[in-house]
């Protein structure tokens, strides 16, 4: 792994681009399936519970594969298991036009699929991370970071008003063109030409083991483990809110297409974000970025208690979605140069087990909320507990004396 520090484009870099390229195909494919997901479920269903449910199975694997994947995707080749988790997610995609034109789908089949989805989801993510440090130099890891971010931001922009108008054209269109897009990605994967790994020089451990051993890692790091459970308590308001924001726009008469330009507006500002993230990262400390991203978000989310229309709700997403790219630049290259390699997966999936592992928790409970008090009381109750996020990160002493960000790549254990 080089430790240059001279300029370099990414753009001329190989397998960098392959990856990325690949990557903007299968990011639209999704996020134009999650749009129509929940759109489908209320369809079939007529009932935010099981929506909610759905939203669970797919995020379930976050909590209990996670952790086991981490130690794997160290062990096993990086560029075998991207192909294969999106080939899989492709073909489980693919079954859910052919259930609806044969009239079989259900809501147990829906979070199969799902559940599929979200499994392949984790194995791609962690192996994606931690082989990116193996393609690009140090110097341009920020930069690579920052480009996958308007990647996935670009697509949650695009994919949503997609995603609502094939699903008006069609229920099954979304669902087609999502498994077509994992299948070309998967395709493009296959080009990769770098070793995407560390040479290890000591034995495998056993896999719970292996898997405490990030863990480990992570805890003892007094910014990263505040950071972290932060992150997760931002994690579970946002996914609870996706389902929360759906269902209030439907109450107030919006369309499926409607519904997919609120969402898709709600991306714009996460793509700007992740546009300005990539040029200003530098300038904050991560001291800076967790305390004050945690008090826009309390201040921004009590407004979509008092919205009248979707595209308010859209907007105020926007400004919330904006400053989400500058939190995951800062604590992944902070991450990404402080482990090392041959840790990198095993602390990625430790630190995703507790900040995705929160997200069926979320769904459920955004169901349960709907169900219950409705959207409006929803939008408080979730407020109310970003609140006490930004209040306790702000009191963290670990958060407070957070050390810079760090400049050096560290050398691979012996």
């Amino acid at each position: 792994m080089s430790t240059t520090t001279e300029p370099v484009s990414l753009w001329r870099n190989r397998d960098f681009t392959l990856l990325w390229s690949g990557q903007v195909v299968s990011n639209l494919g999704a996020a134009i399936s999650g749009t129509a997901m929940p759109l489908l479920v209320l369809g079939v269903t007529g009932s935010p519970a099981d929506a909610g449910l759905v939203g669970a199975a797919g995020t379930l694997p976050h909590l209990i594969a996670n952790l086991p994947a981490g130690p794997l995707v160290d062990r096993w080749n990086r560029r075998r298991i991207m192909v294969g988790a999106e080939a899989f997610a492709g073909l489980a995609l693919l079954g859910v036009p052919i259930a609806l034109w044969s009239g079989v789908v259900s809501t147990a089949l829906l979070c199969l699929v799902a559940f599929v989805q979200g499994l392949c989801f984790v194995f791609f993510g962690l192996a994606e991370r931690a082989a990116l440090p193996m393609i690009v130099p140090v110097a341009a890891l920020p930069t690579a970071i920052a480009h996958n971010e308007a990647r996935s931001r670009g697509a949650a922009l695009a994919g949503p008003p997609l995603g609502g108008v094939l699903f008006g054209v069609d229920r099954a269109l979304p669902f087609l063109v999502d498994g077509l897009s994992y299948l070309v990605a998967a395709g493009a994967l296959i080009f990769l030409r770098k070793d995407l790994q560390v040479e290890r020089t000591q034995a495998a451990e056993p896999l719970w083991r292996s898997a405490a051993t990030g863990l480990r890692y992570l805890w003892g790091h007094r910014l990263v483990r505040a950071a972290i459970l932060l992150l997760a308590v931002g994690n579970l308001v946002f996914q609870a809110l996706v389902l929360v924001i759906v269902v209030l726009a439907r109450q107030q008469g919006a369309s499926s297409t409607a519904v997919g330009v609120m969402l898709g507006l709600y991306s714009v500002g996460g793509l700007l974000g992740a546009l300005a993230a990539g040029r200003f990262h530098r300038h904050f400390a991560p001291r800076t970025v967790i305390i004050g991203i945690n008090w826009i978000w309390a201040a921004l989310l009590p407004l979509m208690a008092f919205t009248t229309h979707p595209l308010q709700i859209g907007a105020i997403g926007a400004a919330c979605a904006f400053v989400g790219p500058l939190w995951n630049v800062v604590m992944v290259t902070y991450a990404s140069v402080l482990v090392p390699n041959e840790l990198l997966g095993r602390v990625t999936s430790a630190a995703m087990t507790l900040t995705w592992g929160v997200m069926p928790i979320a769904s459920l409970g955004a169901g349960f909320l709907l169900t219950a008090i409705g959207p409006v009381g929803s939008v408080w109750v979730l407020a109310a507990i970003m609140l006490g996020a930004a209040v306790v990160g702000t009191a963290s002493p670990a958060v407070r004396n957070a050390p810079p960000m760090p400049v050096e790549v560290p050398p691979a254990r012996p």
